[in-house]
């Protein structure tokens, strides 16, 4: 694995050398500004204008270039458009098809100019980043927010790239109308959403997609899943998500995500009255909840490293283990026994396949929609948190058949067993095992088409340059010279959780740190609401489960308000901070101080609770994919194994907290449960604060 600075060199197109960033000479220049300051020969003023001059002296050099080359490129489509129109009055087939074929070849030089922006839109960010790791000062807030602001701003034309956008429109309508549409007299601006069936298009989209500068709810949504991606993905890595790519098996994965999260959340209502029609307290369906967290502790692990090998038998695996839970929990009533309730829900845990759910999306999904399909990932895991109590809610019925009773407490587990049987029928029949990356690259290849494969598919990894990034500095990053190599070793993907836990930073931590905090007050909320609902108001169990789904249903319209509109206002730190304090002013909300408790207090305060915790979760994750260290991006123990770890944990204890504060009496439960809420809400703001005052 080499330096960035030797991508940078390998992947430039050679016609335009001298027109890309001088990542080497910048590099040098942080150096021995570094050395002249320890020396005393130069102040940080005089640095701070040096550099600035030059960066507006390089950004000034690209965006020079690139509207020489939109000038160039508009010419070409001013002549193609000229011979379009003449063909109006006599069309003729073949020059119809030449003409196409010119607009694609002018989308395939229109593809180099967009790689040549995002190449060196990567290298500003990073000369920027290591900026402000050398010397301490926040100078990439100053240069973005002086630069992109101003009214004669270059930076702008790097990052908003309304000329390019305007060629890419060019190309796209005149592809779209020499497309034969069987008389349709049409355009693309009367219906946007017809689909162009055109690869050059499709690729010039992507490209500019992930130019965009400002964040969208996709994106935004898509982070929640913590897929991570490595930075520079070959063009061969990308033509081998395609080939691995079957929507149907991507399906499957959805649809296992969304019903485990049902079969997580679908005893949430009834556990409690469950644990007492076995002889035990009503806390106990803390144990009975988390159960299933335990053992997902374990099966995390050996889910991700199975999927290095298989995708199809893991998930088989995951599908005949939770039948068999399910069947287990609800025979469990009619056998009178707690232990066979919770080692149903144990087994239920030990199918979870969430890390095969995402390593597939991560690994086999084309990155030209890998962002939607992170996206279905999380809204599956929204959708079946808010389905589960819903469905809880709808079965209240008792009748037998034979030996076996079918009540609410025991037609979940006979109701997900159903589930997960037609599933198993369904990813047996419909499943396609993803090809090896052996077995794609020595499958034959035009050598004529790899270029233009290549252009299509430019470089994948979307550029966050914001104002805030520079706060999330890889502390992991070394300076290597662009004709040394770094050691293979110091790339590779960590072999065991105690070295994936090594690599992380102290932002890093800190962030894990949030992501426990916010799923142990979410844990406490959820699993004691039908104990303290029925303790306070009497709730029956389809209330409860009203409750509990209506506070599901909030994940997507909130998500959408965030990553639409507020984070597109506020730095992520900002959002980040504000949520964590008001999770701490839900949780005080929800003490009960003064007699009565009220269900508008409970209510309101849970509300405020649940929906912070779900923006402070996105913004979360949002940095916690960008801070993280590469070499976590892939292997068995990745970064999303490390937060599905840290959030699980969370769970398992804040469920057996439950169960332990209910030997105090339910009168007590609620306050004690949230007091180490309280506790760790308070820890994390305080870590958050201290770490960003120590990064600025």
């Amino acid at each position: 694995m080499v330096a960035f600075g030797k991508k940078l060199k390998d992947r430039q197109i050679q016609e335009w050398q001298g027109y890309y960033i001088n990542y080497k000479l910048m590099k040098k220049k942080v150096k021995q500004y570094s050395n002249q300051i320890k020396a005393g020969a130069l102040d940080r003023r005089h640095v701070l204008k040096d550099f600035s001059r030059m960066l507006d002296n390089q950004i000034e050099r690209i965006v020079l270039f690139m509207l020489e080359q939109q000038g160039v490129l508009a010419s070409r489509i001013s002549e193609l458009n000229k011979q379009q129109d003449s063909l109006q009055e006599q069309p003729d087939i073949s020059k119809i098809t030449e003409l196409r074929e010119a607009y694609r070849n002018v989308g395939r030089d229109l593809l180099k100019l967009l790689f040549f922006v995002e190449i060196n839109a990567i290298g500003l960010r990073k000369i920027l980043k290591k900026f402000d790791k050398r010397f301490g000062y926040r100078f990439t807030d100053y240069y973005v927010k002086t630069r992109a602001n101003h009214p004669y701003s270059q930076l702008q034309q790097v990052f908003k790239h309304v000329g390019l956008g305007a060629v890419v429109g060019a190309i796209s309508r005149n592809l779209a109308d020499l497309q034969d549409r069987q008389g349709s007299y049409l355009s693309i601006y009367d219906q946007p959403s017809l689909p162009l069936q055109d690869s050059v298009v499709d690729s010039m989209q992507a490209a500019v997609d992930r130019l965009s500068h400002s964040t969208n709810f996709l994106n935004f949504l898509a982070q929640h899943a913590l897929i991570m991606q490595e930075e520079f993905p070959t063009p061969v890595e990308e033509q081998v998500d395609d080939q691995r790519y079957h929507f149907m098996s991507l399906l499957l994965n959805l649809a296992n995500t969304f019903l485990y999260m049902v079969n997580t959340y679908i005893i949430v209502p009834t556990a409690d009255d469950y644990s007492m029609s076995l002889g035990a307290a009503a806390t106990v369906c803390g144990i009975v909840i988390g159960a299933m967290a335990i053992a997902q502790i374990f099966s995390s692990v050996y889910f991700s490293a199975w999927s290095n090998r298989s995708y199809f038998r893991p998930l088989v695996f995951s599908s005949i283990v939770l039948f068999v839970g399910n069947i287990m929990y609800a025979l469990a009533y009619d056998l009178q026994s707690i232990p066979v309730l919770l080692l149903g829900r144990i087994f239920c845990g030990l199918g979870s396949a969430r890390a095969v759910n995402r390593r597939y999306i991560s690994d086999c999904v084309p990155l030209k929609i890998r962002m939607q399909a992170s996206a279905g990932f999380v809204s599956a895991s929204a959708l079946g948190m808010a389905c589960g109590p819903a469905l809880a809610g709808l079965l209240q019925t008792n009748f037998k058949i034979y030996k076996f009773t079918f009540n609410q407490d025991t037609l979940p587990g006979w109701l997900m067993a159903f589930a997960w049987l037609i599933y198993l029928i369904w990813l047996w029949i419909s499943f396609r095992e993803p090809a090896t990356e052996t077995e794609v690259n020595t499958g034959p290849q035009e050598s004529a088409n790899n270029e233009n494969d290549a252009l299509e598919k430019g470089v994948t990894q979307p550029l966050l340059l914001k104002a805030e990034d520079h706060q999330q500095d890889d502390e992991n990053d070394q300076e290597y010279d662009e004709s040394e190599e770094a050691p293979e070793e110091s790339r590779q993907p960590a072999n065991s959780l105690a070295e994936a836990y090594s690599l992380l930073t102290p932002s890093v931590k800190v962030q894990l740190l949030i992501y426990f905090m916010l799923k142990y007050a979410m844990e406490i909320l959820l699993s004691e609401s039908s104990v303290v609902t029925t303790y306070y108001f009497g709730w029956s169990t389809g209330t409860v489960a009203i409750f509990l789904a209506c506070l599901g249903l909030t994940v997507l319209p909130i998500n959408v308000v965030v990553g639409s509109y507020i984070s597109n206002m506020f730095q992520d730190r900002q959002i980040l901070l504000a949520s964590e304090i008001m999770v701490l002013l839900g949780i005080l909300g929800s003490f009960h101080v003064v007699s009565p408790y009220t269900v508008p207090q409970y209510v309101i305060s849970g509300l405020i609770m649940f929906v912070a915790a779900e923006v402070l979760e996105g913004v979360n994750l949002s940095l916690l994919s960008r801070v993280m260290s590469s070499r976590l991006s892939r292997g068995t123990y990745n970064g999303g194994l490390l937060s599905t770890e840290a959030g699980t944990i969370a769970r398992v204890i804040a469920d057996a907290t439950i169960t332990l504060a209910g030997y105090l009496g339910q009168s007590r439960l609620l306050n004690v449960t949230l007091l180490p809420s309280l506790l760790i809400c308070v820890a994390s703001i305080i870590a958050t604060c201290y770490t960003y005052n120590s990064l600025y």
